[in-house]
């Protein structure tokens, strides 16, 4: 019976997870570096922007996550998970029906994000971030309602779906969340990044998981870099698929 129950919990995760990332029915990419095609490769690695998928992490990362979720539910590591930046929300839908399927109840799933896509760089508090671009995208700003449907869809909108709208200095530091055992973080920037770490790395369990989606790049790298230099963090970074990483905490809290 345990054998049939972890049969059909893998086929439904590797169907969301296929569904999510538009590799189940190929769907094109939009950004202007593809092309309006379906490149496999692409998608594996994260490297393309869907047309219509939920997420644009690719099916690489969306392993790692489901393997991160899958230790903390069968470890019983305490805390709830959270994403900081959602895009269209297939990570954090992906994390959601990882806990349904295993039949977790306790477990909330938060959503944050400003849905209107990223702050235009403030170099003067931040310098890491002079002349990052990302703020010039439309695509990456999408409306929480559209989140929200997502969710819908996917059967996978309830109580403990908790979205936190607004920039993260405003919204993590005062978020109603005391223990995280999964802290993905998809902020790109400086700024994102570091308002995440400073407000929330704290919470996260013993055994707890920080995967940080946009570790190749300069700016989120450095405030990586600086936070676990500051707190004297020394855990194996591991990484993903060239882009992304992740860590387990394996030390004492900080703070």
């Amino acid at each position: 019976m345990i054998s049939t129950e972890l049969r059909l919990i893998n086929r439904y995760l590797t169907l969301l997870e296929k569904s999510l990332t538009g590799s189940l029915v190929g769907d094109a990419a939009m950004d202007q570096w593809t092309g309006p095609r379906f490149e496999p490769k692409a998608r594996q690695l994260g490297r393309d922007w869907p047309s219509l998928a939920q997420t644009m992490i690719g099916e690489a990362r969306m392993k790692n996550l489901r393997q991160c979720c899958e230790s903390v539910i069968l470890d019983e590591v305490p805390g709830d998970f959270i994403e900081t930046g959602v895009w269209r929300g297939g990570a954090s839908i992906f994390m959601k029906g990882i806990t349904e399927a295993y039949g977790d109840r306790t477990r909330r799933q938060f959503v944050a994000d400003s849905f209107q896509g990223l702050p235009p760089p403030n170099p003067g508090e931040f310098p890491a971030d002079a002349g990052d671009v990302h703020h010039t995208y439309p695509q990456l700003a999408i409306p929480k309602a559209e989140v929200e449907n997502n969710f819908r869809k996917y059967g996978l909108l309830d109580e403990r779906v908790i979205f936190l709208e607004g920039w993260f200095k405003d919204t993590l530091p005062t978020a109603p969340i005391e223990r995280i055992a999964i802290l993905r973080l998809d902020g790109d920037m400086y700024e994102s990044t570091i308002q995440a770490l400073e407000a929330l790395y704290a919470k996260v369990s013993f055994g707890g998981y920080v995967i940080v989606d946009d570790f190749g790049l300069p700016g989120c790298n450095k405030a990586v870099g600086d936070f676990r230099t500051k707190h004297g963090i020394d855990s194996i970074i591991f990484p993903i698929d060239g882009m992304a990483a992740w860590w387990r905490v394996d030390h004492a809290p900080i703070g």
